[in-house]
């Protein structure tokens, strides 16, 4: 039985150090984690014991995230049979794209009518973090600033960019503002997957699919685009080779 648009309402625990709702990507086609995804999505596929999509729920339970919304397309089945059996302590939504892929921007869209806090966590499904002295989504909200910030990007230094080969997203200035790399050029930080977004973020969004990067371009130019650096380990997974070298990674501490 599909699970769209209703919640599990299981014990969801609370706190007033995060906000209780999030938003979880779990819509992409895992294209470049291909055999892999052939049959299943690649939040389901499995990292150091378990799926990736399991590893950010505990995450965001453990900080006292209560609510997740978490949207579907590729292998939607899957994935909401997997929710449906996994979530004995989380309030879940499914924000359904059967219909039509919607990228990250347009599937924060439509999933906004359920998400019941503002601001709210946005967290990638296939993210693998490890927290540093502190829980990061702790730290994230303990950074949010809701005069100044449309939305607050979790980063990390290339330098610790575990798997990553890319050339870097952001340049971040003294007081945390933040500037897109320049065409061509190298930038210091790496986005991880992980912001806290305040739902005006996407007030006049395009109709249909789109990047999330349409709108942070656009709190970028207003100067309401924050960053924060992680302070613990965090691994590109987006291939099938990332997995053991993640793994391995992770057994060396």
């Amino acid at each position: 039985m599909s699970i769209t648009h209703r919640t599990l309402r299981i014990r969801p625990e609370i706190s007033a150090e995060v906000p209780r709702c999030a938003m979880v990507m779990a819509a992409g086609l895992g294209k470049r984690m291909r055999p892999l995804t052939a049959t299943r999505p690649k939040p389901l596929v499995e990292v150091a014991g378990k799926p990736l999509l399991d590893h950010v729920l505990d995450r965001l339970r453990a900080a006292g995230v209560g609510r997740v919304v978490v949207n579907v397309h590729y292998l939607a089945d899957n994935l909401e049979a997997h929710l449906k059996a996994r979530c004995k302590d989380l309030e879940v939504a499914i924000s359904d794209e059967r219909d039509l892929l919607l990228e990250t921007g347009g599937g924060m869209v439509r999933a906004r009518p359920l998400i019941d806090c503002d601001p709210f966590l946005a967290v990638n499904s296939d993210n693998f973090w490890v927290d540093g002295p502190t829980d990061t989504l702790k730290l994230l909200a303990s950074h949010w600033n809701s005069e100044r910030m449309d939305a607050l990007l979790l980063l990390v230094p290339q330098a610790r960019a575990g798997n990553h080969g890319g050339s870097g997203d952001f340049h971040m200035d003294a007081a945390g503002r933040l500037r897109r790399r320049a065409a061509g050029r190298v930038a210091p930080f790496v986005y991880t997957g992980i912001q806290m977004v305040a739902k005006r973020l996407l007030d006049g969004a395009p109709e249909g699919p789109f990047s999330t990067n349409i709108l942070w371009d656009r709190a970028i130019e207003e100067g309401r685009c924050f960053g924060v650096v992680h302070q613990g380990l965090w691994f590109d997974v987006g291939t099938p080779a990332a997995i053991p070298a993640t793994e391995e990674a992770l057994a060396r501490g």
